[in-house]
């Protein structure tokens, strides 16, 4: 069960930043409006994490969602509280991009030990992330 909740929450996590990616393009108003809206992935990564009791590799993806809360924090921090061009800054980028591909990881290989069908998928949404990511800069 926890397993699954961890799969569906990095699918809408990599289906939420494709969309994020591709509208940031042309509609950079309504991402710095409701962009917000992606954080509240964090309700569900704690409910999930909170299903991992004694499993096996629980540990492991406790871990993942823990990167993947702090990358939420940060991104809340940095773009919604503060409203930093941080992107433009590595020295705030660099910790941004380390969770953002640590993340993107754990939503990769934890899937894949669980089932190969389901990590290439993963790792095909995040193919995806980066090439939308990269079209619209």
């Amino acid at each position: 069960m926890a397993g699954q909740g961890f799969f569906a929450l990095g699918v809408a996590n990599s289906i939420l930043l494709i969309l994020i990616f591709l509208l940031r393009g042309s509609h950079l108003a309504f991402i710095q409006s409701f962009g917000w809206v992606y954080l509240l992935l964090a309700l569900p990564a704690i409910y999930v994490m909170s299903l991992f009791g004694s499993e096996q590799n629980s540990a492991q993806y406790r871990i993942f969602l823990g990167i993947f809360l702090a990358f939420l924090l940060l991104e809340g921090v940095l773009d919604f509280a503060w409203k930093v061009p941080f992107r433009d800054d590595w020295k705030l980028l660099t910790p941004y991009l380390v969770l953002y591909y640590g993340m993107n990881y754990g939503f990769i290989v934890m899937p894949w030990k669980a089932s190969r069908t389901r990590g290439i998928l993963m790792l095909g949404l995040f193919i995806f992330q980066l090439g939308a990511n990269y079209s619209t800069h």
